[in-house]
């Protein structure tokens, strides 16, 4: 039985992979759980330089999920390439830089530091709704999401997944336009622009008035977008979205994604990737299937 994919390239030896901004580097993970037994880790964002992220208070519970407004904190990418990589090194899985920037010239510099560097892929975020200056302006404009992506794609060594935002009218078109400017694969969705009031205090829960809804409210939406892009675009897809468990997965995969990244999940089980690995193997067993790729874009 054969659970390995290819990514852009890239062979996975299963589809799993850690959604960004909620595995960290794995250096907590890895206490709890094998990262060996992931297709891949997709580390937290990494800048050019270090980024404070916004003002506390950053998360709030709702229904369904979360609402973060971290802003995309992270020590910069001197610290990420003397600390993180060589540990991710010591595992077997592959390694996905998620890059984040402010400015096309942010994104390029971490694209050129990372050329030389032993990682796998590069998951390029434009599409952060809690980082007023670059991120999400670039993920809901197609012209301005085919120029990052071309100029990212100018520099890097290694292949660039573009990351969309859910935030858009047409998925398909932002699909489309980064296709057509050379992304080698596409992700999505990330979360979903949300806002929580404090009926008590009478205030917004979150310091930066809105915030990334995540978990399984944004399940549905994520399971439809992945059909949309698969529909409009031959590159491949990470699919992402309040995957909660192995059946969550299959249905992105159903749809047409080529990996899954699990993200809320882990704030609740740090074991969840391994066990949605088994439940994908175990439901292969189930249903005869002796390729994962198979059932991959398999509902038409």
């Amino acid at each position: 039985m054969n659970m390995g994919v290819n990514l852009a390239g890239i062979s996975l030896k299963n589809p799993i992979l850690t959604a960004s901004g909620t595995f960290g580097s794995g250096e907590e993970y890895a206490q709890l759980m094998d990262l060996n037994k992931l297709g891949g880790v997709i580390t937290k964002g990494v800048a050019n330089v270090p980024w404070e992220g916004n003002p506390t208070p950053r998360i709030a519970e709702v229904y369904g999920g979360m609402l973060n407004a971290i802003g995309l904190q992270n020590p910069g990418i001197d610290v990420f390439v003397e600390r993180d990589i060589p540990f991710l090194a010591k595992y077997d899985t592959r390694i996905v830089v998620n890059v984040c920037g402010r400015s096309e010239s942010d994104y390029v510099e971490v694209a050129e530091r990372l050329a030389d560097q032993p990682v796998d892929l590069l998951e390029i975020n434009i599409s952060c709704p809690n980082v007023k200056e670059g991120g999400i302006a670039y993920g809901q404009n197609p012209h301005a999401a085919a120029e990052i992506t071309k100029a990212i794609k100018a520099v890097a060594k290694q292949p660039v997944i573009m990351k969309l935002s859910p935030n858009v009218t047409d998925i398909a078109e932002m699909a489309r336009a980064v296709e057509a400017a050379g992304a080698d694969a596409v992700s999505l969705i990330n979360t979903i622009t949300g806002m929580k009031i404090d009926v008590r205090k009478r205030r917004f829960a979150l310091a930066n008035r809105t915030g990334g809804l995540s978990g399984p409210a944004i399940h549905p939406i994520a399971v439809r977008m992945v059909y949309e892009a698969a529909q409009a675009v031959r590159i491949p897809i990470v699919g992402l979205g309040g995957v909660m468990c192995a059946e969550d997965a299959l249905e992105l995969i159903l749809a047409g994604a080529t990996a899954v990244s699990v993200g809320t999940a882990n704030f609740t089980n740090p074991r969840i990737t391994e066990e949605i690995t088994d439940g994908i193997r175990e439901y292969m067993l189930e249903e005869g299937v002796e390729d994962i790729r198979e059932l991959i874009g398999a509902v038409r």
